[in-house]
C-alpha cells in the first residue's frame, strides 16, 4: 500500500485538464469521491472508522486493544480552493496513511491507538469560513450559528449536507480523548528550500482574518456620464487595493484583495457596488487589528473624494497559534540528518484550531521547490514526500511510546 500508489489514485479527482488545478469544494462529486477513497483505504487496513454529520472521518488503528481514550492524532484535509494545487491537504492524508503502513511494516512497538482524520471544508472555499469541519468537531464553533452560512451560489450549508446524504443533527467525531495532534502538510513558501531541508517543524501560524468591503456607489451609463459626475465606488476599491498592498509591504506583512464581485459587471456601465474579499495576515494580533484599521480608514478617505461609500465587515478572524514548543523541539530533535528546522506559517490550518482547543498540536512540513501554494505550479518531490513520511512515522512512534 505504497504512498506512489495512492498518489497516483488521487491525482486525476477533481483536476481541471486546461489549467492543471484541482476543484474539490466540500460536498461536491469530487470531493465526496474522494471521501469514498478514504473509506476504502482505511477498510483495506482494518481500521475502526469513525463518521460524523458533515463528512468529517478519523479511521483509528488501536494495537493496545484498550480503546481509544488518549489517542494520537493525525491527518489533514481533501479539499482544495478553487483552481488549487494537489498537494494542500491531500499530502497529509496520503502520508498519514503510508506513515501507518511503514510503522506495521517495522513492528513499531506502541502503547496508544493511532487516528488518521480527514475535516472537510478547510480552506472556507465554498461556504467562507475555513477549517469548518474542524470548528464543529472541537466545539468552537456551533452548529446553529455555522447553518446560517451559505455559499456564493446562494445554498444554505444545511442544504448542500443534506444534498449530500449527510445529517450534522447526528453529531460530530469526539476529538475529546485525543492526546496530541500531528498534521504533516506541504509548505507553503520558501522557507526549506532556502534552508536546504526536505523536513520542517511548525512553531506557530500567524493571526489572519477574511474581511469584506462592499462599496457603494451610483450606476450610471459608461459613455454618457462625464467623469466628474460619477459616483464610482470601482475607483474606491482600486485605490483600497493598491493601499492595503503598499501597508502590508511597509510592515513585511500580508493583504490580498483576491475576490471581486461587482454590481451590475457590464461593460458599458459604471457600477453600483463593488464587493471584494480582503486576506490579511500579521505576525501579531495587534498588527493585524492596525492593518486592516489602516487599509479602512484610507479606504473611507478615498470614498469621501469619489462621492461612494465603504463598509467593512469581518467574516472570520483567527487569532495567533503558538504551538507547543517543547513538544515542537521533541520533535525537531536528534535525528540522524541533525535537528530538523522550526519554522513559523503565515496559512492557516486543522492543527491551529485543535491547537485552540487545547489539544497538545505540532506540524511537520514537507519542502515544496518553488514555494508556490494554493495553484497549479504548486508540488512537491517524490523523494521528500516519502522523507516526509518516514518523519511523520517516527514522529507519531515517538509519541507513542
Amino acid at each position: 500500500m505504497s504512498f506512489e500508489r495512492m498518489w497516483r489514485d488521487l491525482r486525476p479527482v477533481g483536476r481541471d485538464e486546461r489549467s492543471g488545478g484541482y476543484f474539490r469544494q466540500p460536498w461536491t462529486s469530487a470531493e465526496t469521491e474522494l471521501r469514498v477513497w478514504f473509506r476504502e483505504e482505511a477498510t483495506a487496513r482494518g481500521l475502526d472508522l469513525e463518521a460524523d454529520g458533515i463528512g468529517n472521518m478519523v479511521a483509528w488503528w488501536d494495537p493496545t486493544g484498550r480503546g481509544r481514550r488518549g489517542g494520537l492524532l493525525t491527518g489533514s484535509h481533501l479539499d482544495s480552493v478553487l483552481d488549487g494545487g494537489a498537494y494542500d491537504g491531500p499530502l497529509g492524508v496520503v502520508s498519514a496513511l503510508a506513515a501507518l503502513d511503514l510503522m506495521r511494516s517495522r513492528g513499531d512497538s506502541l502503547s496508544t491507538p493511532i487516528g488518521i482524520g480527514v475535516f472537510v471544508e478547510e480552506e472556507g472555499s465554498r461556504f467562507g469560513l475555513a477549517c469548518l469541519g474542524s470548528r464543529l468537531a472541537t466545539g468552537t464553533m456551533s452548529w446553529a450559528k455555522a447553518r446560517e452560512l451559505r455559499d456564493r451560489d446562494g445554498i444554505w450549508l444545511s442544504d448542500a449536507l443534506s444534498d449530500a446524504g449527510l445529517d450534522p443533527t447526528s453529531g460530530f467525531v469526539d476529538l475529546s480523548s485525543v492526546s496530541c495532534f500531528v498534521e504533516l502538510h506541504v509548505e507553503q513558501g520558501r522557507d526549506l528550500v532556502d534552508r536546504g531541508a526536505a523536513v520542517g517543524v511548525a512553531s506557530e501560524i500567524w493571526p489572519h482574518g477574511r474581511y469584506r468591503f462592499d462599496f457603494l456607489g451610483e450606476a450610471n451609463h459608461a459613455g454618457t456620464t462625464r467623469m466628474e459626475d460619477r459616483r464610482d465606488p470601482m475607483l474606491t476599491y482600486a485605490m483600497t487595493a493598491l493601499a492595503a498592498n503598499k501597508q502590508a509591504r511597509l510592515a513585511g506583512h500580508r493583504a490580498t484583495f483576491g475576490r471581486v464581485e461587482v454590481t451590475p459587471n457590464g461593460t458599458n456601465a459604471v457600477p453600483s457596488q463593488v464587493t471584494a474579499w480582503l486576506d490579511a495576515r500579521c505576525d501579531t494580533e495587534t498588527s493585524l487589528a492596525a492593518l486592516v484599521s489602516e487599509i479602512e480608514r484610507q479606504g473611507v478617505d478615498r470614498a469621501g473624494r469619489d462621492g461612494t461609500h465603504l463598509r467593512v465587515t469581518a467574516e472570520s478572524v483567527s487569532g495567533a497559534v503558538g504551538f507547543d514548543s517543547s513538544l515542537a523541539a521533541r520533535i525537531a530533535a536528534d535525528h540522524e540528518d541533525g535537528d530538523w528546522p522550526v519554522i513559523p506559517t503565515q496559512a492557516g490550518h486543522d492543527a491551529g484550531i485543535l491547537s485552540a482547543a487545547g489539544v497538545p498540536t505540532a506540524m511537520l512540513f514537507v519542502r515544496n521547490p518553488t514555494g508556490i501554494s494554493h495553484s497549479p505550479d504548486e508540488s512537491a518531490d517524490t523523494a521528500d514526500c516519502l522523507v516526509g513520511v518516514e518523519a511523520l512515522a517516527d514522529t507519531l512512534a515517538r509519541l507513542a511510546r
